[in-house]
């Protein structure tokens, strides 16, 4: 959304009346001539098509809706306390219901009335934080309106508190009782004043998660869970490999399953880009239910032929990427070169090297991928378990030719997403199949076909050379990078694909006079898409493992090493505008190292590691604690500190850097996805495990820094820096130094 006070010309605070006296309080467009599909206990009586925000009920009950998709990340509590705090409602008696895509057309012109409805991508609360809060100081201000006019009263001399006005006297009147005269007054055309954060009431409190007690309990709505009366289920057998051909198809063992009604062939639109068509080529069966679907995918009899990516590895993408980077080839893209990095080279008091190996990652959600589908000649209604409402539209809108207020995208909350429902090929498929059958279709993908055909992270290596001066200051830094690109293939211009894999800020780039960051582009048919975390987590692995050499090289602690080369307090211009705090960046450092002991890290029995790093205005830091006996590492202790500015709920906070804290490890310890002959080698948990218990740690020690700021991102904040804090504390213990991941693997293999 816009982050300024005042809303555009486009688009106003809307209030309306409905017969029961509720105040509705919204945004939507100026121009809009009709408003999206709101869940039916947002509408008040005689009440329809309305962009809402807030309800407030006689009975003063507040209704607030969440607009952007929750996966996880908590901002179904979160982007609502930003609305009540400066509604000053009682939170006690907020009800929080996720709110659809808002889309309007008026005139052929679309408007998206709730803004840019995004989850998961680490900038749902940033890109609310203005509007919202403009949001609900207009309805207060309604209210304080209504009450002044009821006590013949100076507005100024009320004020509010926890869901009543209070005049001078103590007089107090619910928010309730004023419902039905705030929503008749005009509200003002100049910007409301809104709250200093010195009277927030709920900002910067805890909250939990509105939706942890129907989530333990079983009661919380998946999209899985959702269904139409008569609505046939759909299972897919993709090609394994994404430029496969159907080479025989048998469909009669699979139509003599009981219960199976059909079996189609679905073909990608070469046209389109990825994630806007089907994956792979595939075969789907249609049946009454989940059993005969997955019973006659299993009885089908078909053969694929490879096309030309039947010979490709991840093992020879490696290889290559290997001798890429050792090689005088000119990279693909320069991303930076400050300075003379040949010529600072001649100054070397102590020059280290070293290669960073990290593999291939499917996205693994909880949920696979699915989609719930009705359509009819005039409207569409689905259930999508999504990332982005605004794209599951498009390709509805593509493959139908709805009029846009036509299409009901309808979002449950999210089984995890990682980025791998950023794309949509899914939906595509489950409204191509809807359109053949001509019924509702609930498509289903089996937790293989989820696995093998994914939108991948590609596997990266990196090359470092680094000069350290008599002084023990770094004052070159060389980066050689290689990795088939996430936006290969998506629009992208050529000169722009390094984006999704290095970032042209990214630590230590500003911190050392002699600068240099190459990428080089492998080709690969393997599916690639946005995945959480990505760029900043491989990144940060390789540069904070790297860090960490050149203290042992050195022979110096770790954190003396990281401190001179953050150095004294400044702020530090990014390319592009804004800057790097390092006395922030150095904070957070600082505070993980006292938590963990840091002090005794040379003479520890346990080994130690630290590691730290900085993205999108926020600064993390994670210390490690691990220990070995024979073969069996575990991980003792995990401290992590982060300032993200203005926190909105501190124990939403603690729990999206803890998960995302045990996420990294997680990924670090086991996870790879390799190929051979093109073919996607993983199927299953059993060949793609998740840590166990046994593996993580007992409890993730989370400082948080307080901050007067605006807030920034948080869900993936924790990602970069756990794991090479996680393999520095390795080192310590074992003196074997993990240059490749998966780290047990690995490991296991140097002991």
């Amino acid at each position: 959304m816009s982050g300024q006070t005042q809303l555009s010309r486009r688009r106003f605070l809307q209030v309306l009346a409905g017969t029961a006296g509720a105040l509705i309080v919204g945004i939507r467009s100026a121009h809009a001539a009709t408003t999206p599909q709101v869940p039916a206990d947002m509408l008040g009586d005689n009440l329809s098509d309305l962009g809402l925000y807030v309800r407030i009920d006689q009975n003063g009950d507040v209704l607030i809706g969440a607009r952007d998709p929750d996966t996880g990340t908590g901002v179904n509590t979160a982007l609502p306390r930003i609305i009540a705090d400066e509604l000053d409602a009682d939170w006690q008696r907020v009800r929080v219901l996720p709110l659809g895509l808002g889309v309007d057309n008026s005139n052929g012109h679309l408007h998206w009335l709730y803004g840019q409805q995004v989850g998961g991508t680490g900038n749902s609360i940033p890109r609310a934080w203005r509007d919202l809060r403009v949001a609900g100081a207009l309805a207060r201000w309604l209210l304080v309106q209504a009450a002044a006019q009821q006590l013949n009263l100076p507005a100024e001399r009320l004020r509010t508190e926890k869901g009543v006005v209070i005049a001078p006297n103590g007089h107090r009147i619910g928010y309730g009782q004023l419902a039905a005269a705030a929503a008749k007054i005009t509200p003002p055309t100049t910007p409301i004043p809104l709250k200093t954060p010195d009277h927030f009431s709920l900002i910067g409190q805890p909250a939990g998660d509105v939706d942890a007690r129907g989530i333990v309990t079983g009661q919380t709505p998946y999209s899985l869970d959702q269904s139409f009366a008569d609505a046939v289920v759909a299972v897919l057998a993709h090609s394994p490999w994404p430029d496969g051909q159907l080479d025989d198809l048998d469909k009669a063992p699979a139509l003599a399953i009981k219960g199976v009604i059909d079996v189609i062939e679905l073909k990608p639109d070469p046209k389109l880009q990825p994630g806007q068509t089907v994956i792979a080529p595939a075969v789907a069966v249609i049946a009454e239910n989940t059993w005969a679907a997955l019973q006659g995918r299993r009885a089908l009899k078909l053969d694929w032929k490879a096309g030309a990516s039947g010979s490709e590895s991840t093992a020879a993408l490696e290889q290559q990427a290997t001798n890429l980077l050792n090689s005088d080839s000119a990279p693909t893209t320069r991303v930076r070169d400050d300075g003379d990095v040949d010529k600072a080279g001649h100054k070397a008091a102590r020059r280290v090297e070293a290669m960073y190996y990290q593999p291939w990652l499917a996205h693994a959600a909880s949920e696979p991928m699915n989609c719930l589908v009705r359509l009819d000649k005039t409207s569409a209604i689905l259930f999508v378990p999504t990332q982005s409402p605004v794209q599951a539209w498009t390709i509805v809108q593509r493959l139908t030719g709805l009029p846009a207020d036509q299409i009901d995208i309808r979002v449950s909350r999210v089984g995890g997403g990682y980025g791998r429902r950023l794309d949509h090929d899914y939906v595509a498929e489950a409204v191509l199949l809807a359109q053949a059958v001509n019924k509702p279709l609930r498509l289903f993908w089996p937790r293989d076909e989820d696995m093998t055909h994914d939108y991948y992270r590609s596997g990266t290596v990196h090359k470092f050379s680094a000069i350290v001066d008599a002084k023990r200051h770094i004052i070159a830094w060389n980066q050689r990078l290689a990795s088939a690109s996430a936006l290969s293939g998506r629009g992208t211009p050529s000169d722009h694909l390094w984006t999704s894999e290095v970032g042209v800020n990214q630590l230590p780039a500003g911190f050392v006079p002699n600068y240099r960051s190459d990428w080089f582009s492998l080709a690969s048919s393997l599916p690639r898409g946005p995945h959480r975390g990505m760029p900043e987590t491989t990144n940060a692995f390789a540069v904070e493992s790297f860090i960490d050499e050149i203290a042992h090289a050195l022979k110096e602690d770790p954190l003396d090493t990281h401190l001179r080369l953050i150095g004294d307090p400044r702020l530090v211009p990014l390319q592009g505008g804004g800057a790097i705090d390092t006395a922030r960046l150095a904070n957070v450092l600082k505070l993980v190292a006292d938590r963990i002991n840091w002090k005794d890290w040379l003479h520890s029995i346990n080994g130690l590691g630290l590691a730290c790093w900085y993205m999108d205005g926020a600064y993390v830091a994670h210390a490690v604690e691990v220990s070995l006996q024979g073969n069996q590492l575990t991980i003792d202790r995990v401290v992590c500190a982060v300032d993200v500015g203005r926190v909105i709920n501190p124990q939403g906070l603690e729990g999206q850097v803890a998960g995302a804290t045990l996420d990294a490890l997680s990924t670090a310890l086991n996870l790879a996805i390799t190929s051979k002959d093109g073919k996607v080698e993983q199927s299953s948990w059993k060949d793609y495990p998740l840590a166990s218990m046994a593996q993580l740690p007992n409890k993730v020690e989370v400082i948080t820094v307080p901050g007067e700021g605006d807030p920034t991102g948080a869900s993936f904040i924790a990602m970069p820096s756990a794991v090479p804090a996680l393999a520095n504390a390795v080192f310590r213990v074992s003196a074997v130094r993990v240059r490749r991941l998966p780290l047990m693997k690995e490991l296991l293999r140097m002991l």
